[in-house]
């Protein structure tokens, strides 16, 4: 029943064949590249935060679960909260100067920004 989603085939022009099966485009998953290849920026940013500051890492390449995993690490050194999403990780506070020796220390190309 799962493969029987309307709304995956929105826009779709059916077919009389009785054989058809519909076929949804898959995303080609994403290679990790190794961290001495990564080049991350760690800038801070208060846009859009109410005046609170935030420290941005930005230029990770890889899936979603290796962006979340790198961010609850460094949320966990930290000691603080954030996020980790659309290959932006998102760390409460100015931790700018804490958050570049982490990367560096993991084996990351980390270059503090702003």
């Amino acid at each position: 029943m799962a493969d029987n989603d309307w709304k995956k085939r929105l826009g779709m022009v059916y077919s009389t064949n009785p054989d058809f099966v519909f076929e949804t485009g898959s995303e080609p998953a994403v290679e990790t590249l190794a961290p001495g290849r990564q080049r991350l920026i760690v800038a801070l940013d208060r846009r859009q935060r109410a005046g609170k500051q935030v420290t941005l890492v930005k230029g990770f390449v890889g899936s979603d679960e290796d962006l979340k995993a790198l961010g609850k690490e460094l949320k966990v050194k930290c000691g603080v909260g954030g996020t980790a999403k659309d290959g932006e990780i998102t760390i409460q506070g100015d931790l700018r100067d804490k958050v570049t020796s982490l990367l560096q220390g993991m084996g990351y190309n980390a270059k503090r920004g702003n």
